[in-house]
């Protein structure tokens, strides 16, 4: 399936009433899009994705090839057409200093690359989060933000972390029209994206 006619920007809204990372993605009218839950206690990263809160089907299934993260690619499978969609790949050596991902589609080719717009965000991030007092307060003004291009540097998507005591809310934006099944692949790589940076800080 494809996620059609989404109206953006789109929210990523974490819960803080479960011990489970799970989010909320809604539209700019506030309909849902989908619902996301990490399944908890698991070494390699299991997340499914359902259509709303109430969790009554599953969409789709987004599984890490291994349990280290450092550089691990994450499958994204359709379930209601029982196929795969494509993956997303983490840059190791590359996400040390600034995230790096690559967006693969199903037959494995490239389609997009996602990067961190300014690593010195991170950075001052994890400076200032160490002092007291003032580091609860870093996610007001330290807020990543992170570009979708294809190869050869166009922009299409632009993810940003909004001001949050506790980081819980993202949201991405559209610049460019695309295609559907390009546009569904971006969002549910950004699903998967949104966990490993969100737990990275």
């Amino acid at each position: 399936m494809v996620l059609k006619n989404l109206n953006y920007p789109l929210d990523f809204k974490f819960k803080i009433t479960t011990l489970s990372s799970d989010f909320n993605i809604t539209d700019k009218n506030g309909n849902y899009v989908a619902y996301v839950r990490q399944k908890m206690f698991k070494l390699k990263e299991d997340v499914i994705v359902f259509n709303d809160e109430s969790k009554s089907q599953e969409l789709f299934r987004i599984k890490a090839d291994r349990w280290l993260d450092f550089n691990a690619s994450y499958s994204i499978n359709d379930l209601l057409n029982n196929k795969n969609y494509g993956r997303l790949a983490r840059k190791g050596m590359r996400s040390i200093w600034k995230s790096h991902y690559e967006i693969l589609d199903q037959n494995d080719q490239l389609r997009f690359l996602v990067s961190e717009d300014n690593a010195w965000v991170k950075i001052m991030d994890g400076i200032v989060s160490e002092i007291p007092i003032i580091g609860m307060f870093t996610g007001y003004f330290l807020n990543p933000s992170y570009t979708v291009k294809d190869s050869s540097g166009t922009e299409y998507f632009r993810l940003k972390k909004m001001p949050s005591l506790i980081g819980r809310r993202f949201q991405l934006d559209r610049l460019k029209d695309i295609d559907d099944q390009d546009e569904s692949l971006v969002v549910l790589s950004f699903l998967m994206m949104v966990l490993l940076e969100r737990s990275r800080g």
